[in-house]
């Protein structure tokens, strides 16, 4: 499966013409609105809510955890320097993509620029441990995408995910409503019947569903920390 993302000006990645590339230490700071797959929803869900939304361009579902309420906002502890505890796997391949069978990266990305000091590949032009890392994440990211898909279909077929309004008010005078959001309804869950919740627990569906379902407490929380970023001047 090709990745989405991959365009012309995009390398294929091999040991020859990139025997001396070099990484950065770490990624860059999350976005507030972060895709995320399926396998992941348990870390998420413990650091901040999970929310659907539909692609803009393709009118698609996709599921993304919220890091802060608006653009160039971050809630979550660490995610300012890109080190929260749940590091979501469309961030830990920045500037890497899947191409049929190959691996592909963007040469412009900052990943590759200024400070980049791990290598890819060693002396004998074999994959270093930072390079297979990110062969594992990759995979992470085109088997997470099939079953995240399969998932929301099943949701949405079930009517288990449904439109939320979410209004927020802040201790400085500032009123915020988050538009544009789908989310797994409790209720929705409780409804459904025996053999269904059986079926769901069987590939990890039911399971998931309730992590995002529950993980909308951590709304509060994100506000919390706004309230606090507030009185404390930042």
């Amino acid at each position: 499966m090709e990745d989405h993302k991959v365009l012309n000006q995009y390398e294929i990645l091999n040991s020859e013409t990139h025997r001396d590339l070099m990484i950065g230490t770490g990624v860059a700071a999350y976005p507030n609105f972060v895709n995320i797959f399926l396998s992941e929803f348990p870390a998420a869900a413990s650091s901040c809510p999970i929310f659907f939304a539909k692609d803009a361009n393709t009118g698609e579902f996709y599921a993304a955890a919220l890091f802060g309420f608006r653009k160039g906002e971050l809630l979550v502890d660490g995610a300012e320097q890109g080190k929260a505890a749940f590091r979501p796997l469309d961030l830990l391949r920045q500037g890497f993509f899947a191409s049929e069978e190959n691996i592909a990266i963007d040469p412009s990305h900052p990943r590759f620029g200024p400070g980049a000091t791990i290598r890819l590949f060693d002396e004998d032009g074999q994959p270093t441990g930072a390079l297979r890392n990110i062969q594992r994440v990759i995979g992470g990211v085109m088997t997470g995408r099939d079953e995240t898909k399969a998932f929301i279909k099943e949701m949405l077929d079930l009517k288990v995910i449904e439109p939320i309004d979410i209004d927020l008010s802040f201790d400085d005078g500032e009123k915020l409503s988050l538009d544009g959001l789908y989310a797994v309804s409790r209720d929705a869950l409780l409804d459904l019947d025996d053999a269904t919740v059986v079926r769901l627990y069987r590939n990890f569906y039911i399971q998931a569903a309730w992590c995002a379902a529950f993980s909308l407490n951590q709304v509060a929380v994100l506000a919390r920390r706004r309230n606090e970023q507030l009185a404390a001047g930042l």
